[in-house]
């Protein structure tokens, strides 16, 4: 059977057109989901709005959205006028551009959908559509009003149909200098990067989903299950911390290689130096930051 459709309407490209439908590519229905409840009488809780000044609840008739323009200052918006503002819905996706597919940023993807034929008669002009974006190794940029706001769309070739990713606007892309301007510039070399490489080199493999598993939600399970059973659940001991090790030597222990003759660790090295007399200390490293692009 075929799984629900999460939007049907048209794919239009010029004057060529066939109706399609998006199905969600990922999901979170067998994900655990918890209720709050009284702890005394077991009874589920239930969520109440009370006005921040007066402390008295708020009836479901009296609630509306609010933007706020200042402390406490708010512009009130109703359900109609939000509904007002919302695009016009066309039930169309309009590919308005094709363009490689290493020139979308990889921050700009958001949430994937299948996005397939919905009958036989606009099959074939779906399968046009395709065939020409998978011959010319390019991915059609579309947009059209998607629960209720207006979207942007990636639509790769992806076996007889596309994968259609939502994309985010640019506005909602954060410049990764925010994250990485602090990063200091150091150069990695000889050993220590011949030694890298060799431990990437012996994991290297296909990636397999199935091999990963949920171990949160696999946890919480016998947990349940345990509680379930009127067990008693004992706390997990708190993991020891890690002792501080020499990184040239864990490099080398990962890659399951010994050190090279005639050369010592740099733990080795520090504690010969404490044993001899005091020398001359060694100029300090300089690092460079990198500058924001």
């Amino acid at each position: 059977m075929a799984p629900r459709a999460n939007w049907k309407g048209m794919l239009k490209l010029g004057f060529l057109s066939c109706p399609v439908a998006l199905y969600t590519a990922v999901g979170g229905g067998d994900e655990i989901h918890f209720n709050m409840v009284n702890r005394r009488t077991g009874h589920r809780l239930r969520r109440l709005f009370v006005d921040a000044e007066t402390g008295k609840p708020v009836e479901r008739d009296q609630q509306v959205k609010g933007y706020e323009v200042d402390t406490d200052r708010y512009v009130v918006l109703t359900e109609e006028e939000i509904e007002a503002a919302i695009p016009d819905s066309t039930k169309t996706i309009e590919i308005e551009a094709f363009v490689p597919r290493d020139q979308v940023d990889r921050v700009a993807i958001d949430r994937p959908y299948y996005l397939a034929p919905t009958d036989a008669v606009g099959s074939e002009a779906f399968a046009v559509i395709r065939a020409a974006c998978e011959t010319a190794g390019v991915v059609g940029i579309g947009r059209t009003v998607l629960f209720r706001r207006d979207r942007v769309l990636m639509l790769c070739p992806e076996g007889p149909g596309f994968l259609a990713n939502l994309l985010h606007f640019e506005y909602e892309m954060r410049d990764e200098a925010q994250a990485f301007d602090d990063i200091p510039d150091i150069k990695i070399t000889g050993e220590m990067l011949d030694l890298a490489r060799h431990i990437i080199g012996q994991k290297k493999g296909r990636f397999e989903p199935a091999k990963f598993e949920d171990r949160y939600e696999t946890a919480l399970m016998e947990l349940i299950r345990a509680k379930q059973r009127g067990e008693t659940i004992k706390p997990p001991a708190a993991p020891k911390r890690g002792q501080v090790i020499d990184l040239m030597a864990a490099l080398r222990e990962s890659a399951g290689v010994s050190a090279k003759p005639g050369r010592k660790s740099a733990a080795k090295s520090k504690t010969t130096a404490k044993s001899k007399t005091k020398r001359k200390a060694a100029p300090a490293a300089r690092t460079t930051r990198r500058k924001a692009g």
